[in-house]
């Protein structure tokens, strides 16, 4: 707790005294190095990396807590392969992505190639999370449902992932957490270019890779540092409209 609120106070005194007006001017140049194109960036990655990401990692755990045999061999190797995934460094992530996404899919450095890099990385958190907020509804609510004469599918559509609802949220946020602050997988497949893309197969820098760009630079460390208090209110205005959602979602289901 200690070392947080060190790094908190590090960043905003820094930081905090070289925010101007023309860090956010909507055009990048060199004598601004605005960082509202990449809060832009950052927003469309976090949505773009979640809408690929969240209904596969839902459903998925879906079939592995609701449908599959428990102690098959195969939930076995598919929990086995996804935390492996969570632990794959970032870096690893990015030159898959560039191999796969950026020239085997001829998608260039591009956002929607970062965003499908960042979905394979955030997906195991996700999986994770809602597999684990699943098994957490008791078994009584199964029951009930089916002796109303409900069906499995409509039990759990009406019943379980409404009940899983704040525990899902919990590892989507863990998820945009994993996103907004990720430079390297990012460098590798969306690009560094400060600008917003006309599309998502343009290319363009995010929060993150825009405050290690300047900082690497040695021109604008100022500004990296105002980049930093900028993406610090971000995340925690990010994981406060999530934890709103959760808390609003878990009112309705009591």
């Amino acid at each position: 707790m200690a070392v947080l609120i060190f790094l908190i106070l590090y960043i905003l005194i820094n930081g905090l005294p070289h925010i101007k007006p023309s860090l956010f001017s909507i055009h990048y140049n060199s004598q601004n190095v605005s960082l509202f194109p990449a809060m832009i960036n950052t927003l469309t990655m976090v949505g773009l990396s979640i809408l690929f990401a969240g209904p596969i990692g839902i459903f998925s755990a879906v079939y592995l807590a609701e449908y599959a045999k428990r102690g098959s061999k195969f939930v076995a190797f598919i929990r086995l392969t996804s935390e492996t995934l969570t632990g794959i460094p970032s870096i690893i992530f990015g030159i898959f992505g560039m191999l796969m996404f950026v020239d085997a899919c001829h998608m260039g450095y591009s956002m929607l190639a970062g965003a499908l890099t960042l979905a394979l990385m955030i997906l195991p958190v996700i999986m994770r999370a809602t597999e684990e907020a699943l098994h957490a509804v008791p078994d009584s609510y199964r029951e009930g449902s089916f002796g109303l004469g409900a069906g499995k599918l409509r039990t759990i559509f009406k019943i379980v992932l409404p009940a899983a609802a704040p525990g899902i949220l919990a590892g989507v946020i863990l998820g945009i957490g994993r996103v907004v602050g990720e430079t390297a997988a990012l460098i590798y497949t969306a690009g560094t270019v400060a600008q917003i893309p006309k599309n998502v197969m343009g290319s363009g820098r995010t929060l993150a890779v825009h405050m290690y760009s300047l900082w690497t630079e040695g021109m604008n460390v100022d500004q990296s540092y105002a980049t930093a208090v900028i993406l610090l209110v971000v995340v925690i205005v990010l994981n406060f409209i999530s934890d709103a959602i959760a808390k609003r979602v878990n009112k309705v289901n009591e």
